[in-house]
């Protein structure tokens, strides 16, 4: 177990969609460690949630916008004393990559699974409780049952392939974001914690680290503008409250 915890906010609607993403492709990388009929259902229902983000909002264009906004930023470093310009230009090379590749894909994101009828049918029933079981859906419980593990772990991955161009983009924004600035100490008396934000910066995400340790966690709330973090005392058997002690943590605002 790692020693420290991190919790992340997102300040704005397109990096929350970008940390949704980047969560389910982990319950995706995570299912097909495995080939067991129940980590196969994992990774094809994460799949199945994917989809259903990108039919919430314009993804690609979202992400285009985000690479070149990054790119305009990172180009306005390089003159800048200090700067290493061999990883800068790396950087913006790999962001070039990036917004070619989803160019480059002219079907939505996703198109293939989303045309595929058993993948249909399957996105169908598992809006309703336990609707994806055996009797059911008789077609998927043949596949899980007849086709060898291998077999399958591959056909997943082919589905996986279709987002690959979301996934290198989703992962080397929030990477540049995250890593835009490193975590500093604080202390929130009475378990409480506020901050201005300077809305001519492009902060995107707020990040509190505190140790596995403790027995309380914070929950932020925030927009352009500021945002608030109340750290409360973890009970599973009834609604945590606000510890009114003197905590110290670490956070990182993330601007880029």
């Amino acid at each position: 177990m790692s020693e420290h915890i991190i919790f992340e906010q997102p300040l704005n609607e397109r990096i929350r969609t970008f940390l949704r993403l980047e969560f389910l492709f982990k319950r995706v990388d995570s299912a097909l460690t495995q080939q067991t009929e129940m980590h196969h259902r994992d990774a094809l229902d994460a799949m199945l949630n994917m989809l259903s983000v990108f039919e919430r909002s314009d993804l690609k264009q979202e992400l285009m916008k985000e690479i070149e906004r990054l790119s305009a930023n990172l180009t306005a470093l390089e003159n800048t004393p200090g700067v290493d310009t061999q990883a800068l230009e790396t950087l913006l090379s790999d962001l070039d990559q990036n917004l070619d590749a989803l160019h480059i894909q002219k079907s939505g994101i996703g198109q293939t699974l989303r045309e595929n009828e058993f993948l249909y049918s399957i996105r169908q029933r598992s809006s309703i409780p336990g609707g994806t079981c055996d009797f059911d859906l008789p077609a998927y419980h043949f596949w899980l049952q007849h086709t060898d593990a291998t077999i399958r772990t591959e056909q997943l991955r082919l589905w996986l392939n279709e987002f690959q161009s979301v996934r290198n983009a989703v992962d080397m924004s929030l990477r540049l974001i995250r890593s835009s600035i490193g975590f500093r100490p604080e202390v929130a008396k009475d378990g409480f914690f506020q901050r201005s934000l300077d809305s001519n910066q492009p902060y995107q995400l707020i990040r509190v680290e505190t140790p596995a340790s403790v027995t309380y966690f914070p929950e932020v709330s925030g927009g352009k503008h500021r945002f608030t973090i109340r750290f409360m005392q973890f009970d599973i058997s009834q609604r945590p409250q606000q510890t009114f002690e003197e905590i110290p943590f670490r956070l990182s605002c993330c601007a880029m």
